[in-house]
């Protein structure tokens, strides 16, 4: 299928770990389904004028508060679905592609709580990495988590 051929989002993570093995996480409220809401690394989408980077610590602010100076590129990732382009307001499906860059970073500033307005992020939080396996949390987090650990 030639690139022109499907809608494809680029989006940022980070993964910041504490001296206490904490994670920084976000809550993702699920947006227009409540059904899917979960934890998941504070990042999202890059904006068309933004380089990777500069959008990812713009996405940690605007999801937890703190200000994160990025240390590494750690991964990345993709994955495709089907799904409707409502952003075009077209009525037919065409085929996505998400592809995601995951970092590790640091806290430089700043204070926990979301600055997100009327978005899909409620709320930040530290947690144990330990707890993870008894909380509902997105994939991209076991991603970003195993490349921290191959890399530290």
């Amino acid at each position: 299928m030639h690139f022109s051929d499907y809608d494809t989002r680029l989006a940022g993570y980070a993964v910041i770990v504490n001296q206490d093995r904490e994670i920084l996480l976000s809550w993702f409220n699920g947006g227009n389904e409540p059904a899917h809401a979960l934890w998941t690394l504070p990042g999202g989408g890059i904006e068309f004028h933004e380089s990777i980077e500069a959008g990812t610590i713009r996405e940690v602010k605007e999801e937890t508060g703190f200000d994160a100076e990025l240390v590494r590129p750690l991964t990345t990732h993709t994955f495709t679905e089907n799904r409707s382009n409502s952003a075009r307001r077209r009525s037919v499906s065409r085929p996505f592609k998400g592809v995601r860059v995951v970092y590790e970073a640091h806290i430089t500033g700043g204070l926990l709580g979301t600055l997100e307005v009327d978005g899909t992020t409620d709320r930040a939080e530290w947690l144990a990495i330990d707890s993870l396996a008894d909380v509902r949390h997105a994939r991209i987090i076991d991603i970003g988590l195993d490349a921290w650990r191959a890399a530290v």
